[in-house]
């Protein structure tokens, strides 16, 4: 879920994909708005959002694009234990931000939770794990999430998980060969949804190895359209590939997911992000794009610490259809506002320090090589 400027094979030098980055803030308000409903419609078949958690696959596969074209003619150069540097510089502060957002709402929650009935080592332990991304569903009252105290960093370990795989083996394998671990993903992702009869698993620790499937399909996917340079220009615009994207999510949830749900992430998604990398922006939505883009991450990684919070305050008060409407309004604007806050204050300076860091030691170390 990054945007990253580099010199890529197939596509011209310099390009930014500024829609990308504008659908990648249109997925993360889609899972934000997907959680909140989610705890008021426990009957997914009446959640007006019920495919919002597919965002998570199209986050997968246009990272699959994105570090394909950001590092595809770089890595070889930087080498794996650096490319690995640059994105745990890239993603882990707001793990760790998310983990202690998380931590303090299951500690302090006013509306429930029972932190008491919890030792203070296995307390402990849930929130280094979390800091680590290391799964450990644990939590029975929190649905055995594999990070109880930040849900969303499942995805995140699996995007780790995509990144080492990439540096170890998919940077050099041909397109052949890319193709055919697609086709196979394709089979296997198909299989799960099969299975389960949708594609909502992955996030605890019953349903750990879907998650597996989701981001193998998807991440390949982008990895594939960008080195086949599957770019279809169009004039569609940010606004007209924004409501396609959420046609996806606002797909009902029916018998038929075990077939609608592939569909959609095996060649839906894929073709929002060609027509997406091949749209043309106009000026007036450039600010809004390059905005949406910048503050996706920090609002997936750091609003769930609320949704428990708003989740035990529905439960025990039921709030009247209009007051829940106006909560999650509110709730929306104050996540936004929050993340923002985050980004400006915490992640964007605590990246800025770990990169100097690391290029003054690599500048060091090319000097000593001379």
């Amino acid at each position: 879920m990054d945007t990253n400027k580099a010199t890529g094979t197939t596509l011209p030098t310099k390009q930014h994909f500024e829609i990308l980055d504008g659908l990648r803030g249109i997925a993360a308000l889609a899972v934000v708005l997907f959680h909140f409903m989610e705890w008021a419609y426990v009957d997914a078949s009446k959640n007006f959002i019920g495919h919002g958690f597919l965002a998570v696959d199209f986050f997968f596969c246009l990272s699959g694009f994105v570090i394909g074209y950001a590092y595809d003619n770089r890595i070889v150069k930087m080498g794996v234990l650096v490319f690995l540097k640059v994105r745990i510089i890239r993603l882990h502060p707001l793990v760790i931000a998310g983990s202690l957002l998380g931590l303090m709402a299951f500690l302090f929650d006013p509306f429930g939770g029972h932190p008491e009935l919890y030792s203070t080592g296995k307390i402990v332990l849930v929130f280094v794990c979390s800091v680590l991304l290391i799964p450990l569903p644990v939590i029975a009252d929190r649905g055995f999430n594999l990070f109880s105290f930040n849900a969303p960093s499942w995805s995140l370990f699996w995007e780790y998980v995509a990144n080492i795989i990439y540096a170890l083996v998919l940077y050099k394998i041909s397109r052949r060969y890319l193709l055919l671990l697609t086709i196979i993903s394709a089979v296997a992702i198909s299989m799960v949804c099969y299975r389960t009869g949708n594609l909502l698993g992955g996030w605890s620790g019953p349903t750990f190895w879907d998650g597996s499937a989701r981001i193998s399909y998807s991440f390949l996917a982008g990895l594939l359209i960008y080195r086949s340079n599957w770019i279809i220009k169009n004039k569609l615009g940010f606004i007209g590939i924004s409501l396609l994207l959420l046609l996806a999510f606002i797909v009902p949830f029916s018998k038929w997911n075990w077939l609608s749900e592939p569909l959609v992430v095996l060649f839906y998604f894929p073709l929002l992000i060609a027509l997406g990398a091949g749209a043309t922006l106009t000026p007036r939505f450039k600010k809004a794009c390059a905005f949406s883009g910048q503050l996706s991450y920090p609002l997936y990684m750091t609003h769930y610490a609320v949704l428990w919070m708003f989740g035990n305050y529905y439960t025990s008060y039921k709030p009247p259809a209009l007051q829940l409407a106006l909560l999650i309004i509110a709730g929306l604007v104050v996540l936004v506002g929050a993340a923002y806050l985050i980004m400006k204050i915490y992640d964007v300076p605590v990246r800025k320090y770990l990169s100097d860091k690391l290029n003054t030691r690599l500048a060091k170390q090319k000097a000593n090589a001379v």
